[in-house]
């Protein structure tokens, strides 16, 4: 009698230890009471992409209004240097950890903050003292997002190959929302201006989820699908190996018993 009470003793605390491992891969988890940031206020405004240190930009440059591009490559006539102008070029610049970016001609500048636009018209009229009606196009080749589509601790990192990337578009593109996923709660966690996070909770549960199926995202964006907790399930994946060594331990002390005069 003795040995099994300490037979369901040890397996009552491997139990509650076990137990605290349940769910243990859930993230960004929030209260009830959390207050969510207004979605309404995910206005095309707010998503104009801003430059952000790290970021990796595409720059290409054309005098004239976009008549020629321009590539820094040079060579000498005499003792003068000449620009070479080659359309097929577009070279590659990182923003570095101060916030500076080193560019052909004008050296070091600070575009982070900026929308792609902003960053355009800015370098136009950097360049406009050393070059004729100066045409500048950016794009930003590492934009990136992370998607949890729904199984706690499952995410992927999806490059944006377009600007106009959708929501919905998104999490087709890492497999749809998993079959543990929440459909009616699916969280948005952005950068804002002040350089917080942000939260906004999305419902695509229903129909009237369209209206949110298009809000397009940007670089740096989180998507999080709130998983099922599926508690059942857990605890039977925790406890089944405790329960199958307890069965041995005691069929073992139940022969050894059986044997002892």
């Amino acid at each position: 009698m003795k040995n099994w009470l300490g037979i369901i003793g040890i397996t009552t605390l491997l139990l509650m230890v076990q137990s605290c491992g349940v769910n243990s891969n859930w993230m960004l988890r929030t209260d009830k009471d959390f207050k969510f940031d207004p979605i309404d206020s995910l206005n095309q405004t707010k998503n104009d992409y801003r430059i952000d240190i790290n970021d990796i930009l595409q720059l290409r440059f054309f005098t004239n209004n976009g008549i020629k591009v321009l590539d820094i490559s040079s060579t000498s006539t005499g003792n003068q240097q000449a620009q070479i102008l080659n359309p097929n070029n577009s070279l590659n610049y990182v923003i570095q950890n101060d916030s500076l970016v080193k560019l052909p001609v004008i050296g070091d500048v600070n575009l982070v903050g900026m929308t792609i636009r902003e960053a355009e018209l800015y370098l136009q009229d950097r360049y406009s003292s050393k070059y004729i009606d100066p045409f500048v196009q950016i794009s930003v080749t590492n934009k990136r997002v992370v998607v949890f589509p729904g199984n706690g601790g499952d995410a992927k990192v999806l490059y944006l190959a377009n600007n106009n990337t959708t929501l919905l578009e998104v999490i087709a593109l890492a497999g749809g929302i998993t079959e543990r996923g929440r459909a009616s709660r699916i969280k948005l966690i952005r950068k804002g201006k002040d350089g917080e996070r942000e939260v906004y909770k999305i419902d695509l549960s229903t129909i009237e989820g369209l209206q949110y199926t298009d809000i397009i995202v940007q670089a740096n964006d989180y998507i999080y699908v709130d998983p099922v907790p599926e508690l059942g399930r857990e605890i039977l994946k925790e406890v089944t190996p405790i329960v199958s060594l307890i069965s041995s331990a005691a069929v073992i002390i139940a022969t050894i018993s059986a044997l002892t005069p």
